[in-house]
């Protein structure tokens, strides 16, 4: 039995989860609305104040679709609940970012700078110039968004200049060294 699909779903207050027919599960909260199509032959049941994801049998397919439909209703329940956030760091002589309205501009060494438009239901923050906060109530989202930003210039093993998660650690490698 998968550990993580049999574990029920609680459903904080102010929160409501709705199960239509192919399973779309709409969740409500303080945060926002989120909707998303979850595979059909799971059975998604609300009991009270939980939810619980069955499966119908033990084929290898039915296992790995129980814990993560289960996980994809948590994080909705999480993402408007909490929401999630990712944040990112520039590193680098002359590398800065800037953001005017919904739009990011990032100064990564190339001739010309980087603009970014925030998509619908993530936004960024900034911290001084080198400090890019993603957030969202979908986690998928934000994921992506903060990966597409980390894309533009990623962190190399030398000196370490480029974007990189706040808590992701580079390994860095020694240069090479001049002749005797």
């Amino acid at each position: 039995m998968s550990r993580i699909g049999r574990l029920p779903i609680t459903i904080p207050a102010g929160v409501t989860v709705e199960i239509a027919e192919n399973n779309v599960v709409t969740v409500k909260g303080p945060k926002g609305t989120l909707c998303k199509e979850l595979p059909t032959e799971m059975e998604i049941k609300q009991e009270g104040e939980e939810v619980i994801v069955t499966r119908p049998n033990d084929l290898k397919k039915m296992k790995s679709l129980h814990g993560l439909t289960r996980t994809l209703i948590n994080n909705m329940v999480v993402g408007v609940t909490n929401g999630y956030e990712k944040v990112l760091e520039v590193n680098g002589v002359g590398y800065r970012a800037a953001k005017s309205g919904n739009k990011l501009t990032l100064n990564l060494g190339y001739s010309h700078p980087v603009e970014m438009i925030d998509p619908e239901g993530v936004e960024t923050v900034l911290e001084g110039q080198n400090k890019i906060t993603v957030k969202g109530i979908d986690k998928e989202k934000v994921g992506q968004y903060a990966a597409e930003i980390r894309d533009k210039r990623r962190p190399e093993p030398y000196k370490g200049k480029g974007i990189k998660y706040a808590d992701e650690v580079i390994r860095r490698k020694v240069g090479k060294t001049g002749k005797k």
